[in-house]
């Protein structure tokens, strides 16, 4: 499991220590990993390596993103700021991507880690 930032590498500690997690990389052949409820079962994360393209970003190398489910009011609010992004590869109307280059506050990460898990409890 490598990832090329360390704020991938903040995000899987985190995973583990609050909600005990463990990533789950259900695609062979690839880094990405989802982070799931281990009692509804259901997906409150997903870390992917992208290339930047994919989002629009110039540049050739790839890089990770962090997506996770948020409120469609507030979702609204923060795709416009540096760094986040409509979900990638997710309902874009309930997910949203983040940047784990550094653009982002670890602690907003977190804040958006806590928000998804609460929102994918029931």
């Amino acid at each position: 499991m490598i990832y090329d930032s360390g704020v991938a590498k903040k995000v899987l500690e985190y995973v583990k220590e609050k909600y005990d997690t463990e990533p789950e990389f259900l695609w062979a052949k690839s880094n990405n990993a989802i982070f799931r409820h281990k009692d509804n079962k259901k997906w409150y994360g997903a870390i992917l390596n992208i290339p930047r393209s994919k989002l629009g970003i110039d540049g050739e190398k790839s890089i990770d993103i962090l997506d996770v489910k948020c409120d469609p009011i507030l979702k609204n609010s923060v795709i416009d700021r540096k760094g986040y992004f409509p979900g990638y590869h997710m309902n874009k109307e309930y997910w949203i991507t983040i940047l784990l280059d550094g653009t982002v506050p670890i602690n907003d990460i977190f804040y958006f880690i806590d928000l998804s898990y609460d929102l994918t409890t029931l």
